[in-house]
């Protein structure tokens, strides 16, 4: 037999604690090649089905409680953290926030299978105010589907999977500097994208002071909110003459934004990564005039600039035009 397999047959329970800990406390050390392998020990009868799925769920489960509690307790301060390390902080949070407003805690279950999701759900649903109890249930839910589902698997596959394993084996230490070959490279590349698409945008950003002047000057520049809905929900506030849409609206309404006013997008993601995105694809569709705001709201607040209530202010307002319906701040 495989020794990983006999590793887990001699220390079992614990063993599969702590890497579904580990993964979900958001180290980048995957458990599913664990809890296949559990599996086919459940299916060799060297392991007990229930053991192995309770230590799985129990592992994932106090994990995501810490992150709920952090969320809870230190809210955007986590959520910013997360952003930073993220190798993908725009797409990851983004995608993650939008997840959780579409399906509330039903999207906690759903990120559990989603990669780069699981740790940054709990979090989010602490932030959001979510009770203990209900976030327990959809968690714990969660994540018994979750070990669930690689533990069938392993049984399942048991007799391919030792043979994919003992093939393995079979190539000795040059498997292991191959796979961690290929997640060195994949992580550099992600890297390396992240830091192109900041330098291109680095000498366009505005600052909050300059925002800030230009509007005392009596100028007006179209301002755009592009936080998502939950996090509206969270505070409400937005940047004194500004309006939110989302970055899918501003990409599906490019057309209507005038080519002779100056573009100001912010967003609550530390670097303007997602704002700088957006800036960046809108510059390449013609719309030259546009920088994201160094900082964001962040930096705004920080200086203790004026803010004005969400409202359900018209794109008109700020000089949009609309061949469609007006459009509002919740369409």
């Amino acid at each position: 037999m495989n020794e990983t397999i006999e590793f887990l047959v001699r220390h079992g329970a614990m063993v599969l604690f702590a890497v579904v800990f580990v993964e979900q406390v958001g180290v980048p050390l995957p458990a599913a090649p664990w809890l296949l392998a559990a599996g086919a020990s459940v299916g060799s009868g060297k392991m007990n089905w229930a053991v192995a799925l309770c230590a799985a769920t129990v592992g994932s489960l106090l994990a995501d409680l810490i992150w709920f509690y952090l969320g809870r307790y230190r809210g955007q301060q986590v959520l910013s953290l997360l952003c930073r390390i993220s190798l993908e902080p725009d797409s990851c949070v983004r995608r993650t926030q939008n997840l959780y407003t579409r399906y509330k805690m039903r999207g906690v279950v759903l990120a559990k299978f989603i990669p780069g999701l699981s740790t940054l759900a709990p979090p989010l649903a602490g932030n959001s105010g979510a009770s203990t109890l209900r976030f327990l249930f959809f968690d714990g839910l969660g994540s018994l589907l979750y070990g669930g589902s690689f533990i069938v698997l392993g049984v399942l596959f048991s007799h391919q999977l030792e043979q994919i394993i003992n093939a393995l084996a079979g190539l000795g230490h040059g498997a292991l500097g191959v796979v961690v070959g290929l997640a060195a490279l994949y992580v550099g590349y992600k890297y390396f994208q992240r830091q192109r698409l900041l330098s291109e945008l680095r000498m366009a950003k505005i600052t909050v002071d300059e925002l800030h002047q230009k509007q005392e000057a009596g100028e007006t520049p179209i301002i755009l909110d592009l936080r998502s809905q939950i996090e509206l929900e969270q505070d409400s506030s937005l940047i004194r003459g500004a309006f939110h849409m989302t970055m899918d609206e501003v990409q599906l309404r490019h057309e209507e934004i005038p080519r002779d006013r100056d573009i100001i997008l912010y967003c609550s993601c530390p670097n303007e990564v997602s704002s700088a995105r957006v800036a960046l694809q809108l510059h390449r569709k013609g719309i030259l005039r546009v920088r994201p705001l160094l900082g964001g709201i962040d930096a705004w607040r920080e200086r203790n600039y004026p803010t004005e209530p969400r409202s359900e202010k018209r794109a008109f307002d700020v000089g949009l035009e609309s061949k469609g319906p007006p459009l509002s701040e919740n369409s």
